[in-house]
């Protein structure tokens, strides 16, 4: 073996590293908290709600994960430098950055608010530009490395079947995938990763409307797996971003939906 050659445990590691996930008081974003954490990376999560961000503090703690909380409105265009600058007094500096806060809104696309289509857009991308750039010129440039993980959705790499109304959230969506390309192909040259994770139907706050209303068993039928996302299916494909095992991986989108990308439906 080489004397640069790590074990597969240390590809995986991310003791010492530091990660700002948004969003990350529930759903997916705590569960990619749990996975980073687990691994070692001591955390600051932002979220809205400040009983919803204590709550998820409490349970990582409980599981043995350094974690602090920042109360913000990522849909607010100051909110970006504040939160990084924040960010940066609890941990240091930052190694991974999470752009997890999202929103969606269903309505008939001639229909449409347009106030709604801003809220939609403004908190799906141009947060993740403008946090990412504070991010970028704070902490990852200056050191030379970084890692940034986008949430996108399948709802950016298509449109939608009958019974679904979300034009603003596809479109952002579409939008963060070549974000996530662009900004790779800029930020390489300073040892920034920039990927995306494209997830499929995961029962959460956000899709539970939509699944109470088109049906988990159907919605779950669609997929070649015949299944729904769950807790845990997120964990590997944001290690795998994050730590040094995908350290020639850029600007790329990883679909994990089930396969129903992959499928014509």
């Amino acid at each position: 073996m080489h004397n640069n050659m790590h074990t597969i445990k240390q590809l995986f590691d991310l003791s010492g590293k530091t990660a700002l996930i948004t969003g990350g008081s529930r759903g997916l974003g705590l569960q990619m908290a749990e996975a980073l954490g687990e691994q070692g990376a001591t955390l600051v999560l932002s979220s809205r709600k400040q009983d919803e961000l204590d709550a998820a503090v409490a349970h990582l703690k409980q599981r043995g994960i350094s974690a602090h909380a920042i109360a913000v409105d990522m849909g607010k265009e100051n909110a970006a430098m504040p939160l990084a600058e924040a960010a940066m007094k609890q941990l240091g500096h930052i190694d991974i950055l999470v752009n997890n806060a999202g929103a969606s809104w269903g309505a008939p696309a001639e229909d449409h608010p347009l106030e709604a289509w801003d809220k939609v857009m403004n908190l799906n991308i141009r947060s993740i530009f403008l946090l990412s750039q504070a991010v970028g010129k704070l902490s990852m440039i200056p050191r030379q490395s970084g890692r940034i993980i986008n949430i996108a959705s399948i709802a950016g790499l298509a449109g939608n079947g009958p019974g679904m109304q979300t034009i603003a959230y596809n479109t952002s969506k579409a939008a963060v995938i070549n974000f996530t390309r662009t900004l790779a192909g800029e930020w390489g040259q300073y040892g920034i990763t920039v990927n995306a994770i494209a997830p499929g139907f995961f029962p959460s706050k956000m899709t539970k409307g939509l699944l109470d209303k088109l049906g988990a068993k159907e919605m779950a039928a669609r997929a070649p797996l015949r299944r729904l996302g769950d807790d845990e299916d997120l964990k590997g494909v944001v290690l795998l971003f994050a730590t040094a095992a995908g350290k020639h991986i850029t600007g790329q989108t990883l679909a994990v939906d089930g396969g129903v990308s992959a499928v014509l439906s």
